[in-house]
């Protein structure tokens, strides 16, 4: 089983200013003449982590991490001004720009997954290949699943309980604009409790086993505020996307080759979603990891990933993919 590369450190950082008063931060580490690779980060809100680095060879890749409207080191934190998926693809194509990039590897997981697929499908020649984990489509069935009763809620009764009873629903809410109203609303302390217990939720169904590093990442004030904020921003609006946008639009980038990993015990984004995706992609390969949930800090996600990551190195470098 292949572990992650060791830490490294960014050799260089940029505040990138893109529509006013959105500043994004961006960064870049491994090898400056390497095959460049944007990671993707979740939630939307979640940021990305240090750790995102060791996903890939710093001998191999130039690595470029940025944290999304809002989030991370981004400025203004959890500002849902002008903070759309169709703002995210552009500024991901601004950072491109900015960086002199022609093409590049998309690495992104859940939401990352989401928003990697949306930018392909807008920027097809801009792609060299796809390594996606996770899959995230933000249709309402996927919403439905982790946020009502009936779905994630009947595996993990004993924290939905808890996720239930942090905010009271009005008549004809559903729990996602329950949330999305607290947290907006003019009382602090309910603001604060439902950001963590929002980002609980997600923070605890994450992993097969339980990971303190994951509830803890999760659970920071900075990233439950941003995330709670912009994920409950995002999903009210049905992720900005039309019905089924994703996988209606796959005929744009069918010809990219793609590595999907996927847990099959994720029990926030369902295997089901990975398989339609799947099978509308005949240049993307499938690789189910039978002991995993949707974390990619999971020991067999990390192993896929960085297969995946190695193998893509391979293919871009005259092999051919071998997973």
């Amino acid at each position: 089983m292949l572990a992650l590369f060791p830490d490294i450190k960014p050799y260089k950082t940029h505040r990138l200013p893109v529509q006013d008063p959105h500043i994004l931060y961006i960064e870049e580490s491994g090898n400056p003449d390497g095959i460049p690779v944007i990671f993707v980060h979740g939630g939307p809100g979640a940021g990305c982590s240090p750790k995102a680095r060791s996903f890939f060879d710093p001998e191999r890749y130039r690595i470029i991490l940025f944290d999304q409207r809002g989030c991370g080191h981004s400025e203004p934190h959890a500002c849902l001004q002008d903070n759309t998926t169709q703002a995210l693809i552009a500024d991901m194509e601004r950072i491109r720009e900015f960086l002199a990039v022609d093409k590049w590897v998309v690495f992104g997981g859940s939401w990352g997954s989401t928003l990697g697929l949306a930018y392909a499908q807008a920027y097809p020649a801009r792609v060299a290949a796809m390594i996606l984990r996770g899959i995230f489509l933000c249709r309402p069935k996927e919403l439905a699943w982790f946020y009502s009763e009936g779905g994630a809620s009947r595996v993990f009764p004993d924290y939905w309980r808890d996720f239930s009873e942090a905010v009271a629903r009005r008549d004809g809410e559903n729990w996602i604009e329950a949330y999305h109203r607290v947290l907006h609303g003019e009382n602090e302390l309910a603001r604060m409790a439902a950001a963590k217990a929002w980002s609980l939720w997600e923070a605890r169904c994450s992993t097969l086993r339980p990971n303190h590093d994951v509830e803890d990442h999760l659970m920071n004030s900075h990233t439950a505020v941003s995330m709670s904020h912009i994920e409950t921003h995002y999903f009210v609006n049905q992720a900005f996307l039309t019905d089924n946008q994703i996988l209606a639009n796959m005929s744009c980038i069918e010809r990219i080759p793609g590595i999907i990993v996927q847990g099959r015990y994720d029990m926030i984004c369902p295997l089901e979603s990975a398989v339609e995706l799947h099978a509308l992609w005949p240049s993307a390969e499938l690789h189910i990891v039978r002991d995993a949930g949707h974390s990619a800090f999971e020991p067999s996600i990390a192993d896929a990933l960085v297969h995946a990551s190695n193998d893509v190195a391979d293919l871009l470098s005259g092999g051919e993919l071998s997973y």
